[in-house]
C-alpha cells in the first residue's frame, strides 16, 4: 500500500470529503491506489479511465473544440477533464491526469510529459510535469506519485 494515499483516506475521512480520479495515461493506477486500502470506500466513490478522445468527450464532456485547439496532452483538456469527474460523480476533489507515457512523442509533445488538473469547490488548478523518456512504466509511477501528492497537498492546505 502507498503511504501517501493512506495519508489520503485518512485526511479525507476526517473532513468528510469523497475524492474522484479521471485518468487517462494511468489507466485507473490512482483509483487502484486510493482503492487498495481497506475502508476507502468512505471516501471513493467512483473513477474515470478515459484513454480515448471520445471517452473523455462521453463520460467527463470535455469539448471537440478543446480537444481539437489544445491536444489531449494539455492543460485545459486535464482542466475539463477534472471539472467533468466532479460534475459527474458525487465527489468534493477530482484529480486529472492524461500525458505521454511512451514509448514515442513528438518535439511538441515529448514523452514523459503529463498534465494534471485538480478541482474542488476551491476552484481548478492545473499544472504540467515533464518526467523525461524514463520508460512507460516509470512514468505511469512518476504520475501517480505526483497525483496523489497533490490531492495530499491539496487536503492538507485547503481544508
Amino acid at each position: 500500500m502507498n503511504p501517501i494515499a493512506e495519508e489520503i483516506l485518512r485526511r479525507a475521512q476526517a473532513l468528510g470529503l469523497k475524492i474522484t480520479c479521471a485518468e487517462s495515461c494511468t489507466g485507473g493506477l490512482i483509483s487502484a491506489a486510493l482503492t487498495d486500502i481497506a475502508g476507502s470506500s468512505a471516501i471513493f466513490e467512483q473513477g474515470f479511465v478515459t484513454y480515448s478522445n471520445g471517452a473523455k468527450q462521453k463520460m467527463l464532456g470535455v469539448r471537440h473544440k478543446t480537444l481539437a485547439d489544445y491536444g489531449a496532452v494539455s492543460e485545459p483538456v486535464a482542466r475539463e477533464m477534472a471539472e467533468g469527474a466532479l460534475r459527474q460523480s458525487q465527489a468534493d476533489i477530482a484529480i486529472s491526469v492524461s500525458g505521454i507515457a511512451g514509448p514515442g512523442g513528438s518535439e511538441f509533445k515529448p514523452e514523459g510529459r503529463v498534465c494534471f488538473a485538480l478541482a474542488s469547490a476551491h476552484g481548478t488548478q492545473s499544472e504540467t510535469q515533464e518526467f523525461g523518456a524514463l520508460g512507460r512504466a516509470a512514468v505511469r509511477q512518476a504520475a501517480l506519485d505526483h497525483a496523489l501528492n497533490l490531492i495530499h497537498v491539496h487536503l492538507n492546505l485547503a481544508h
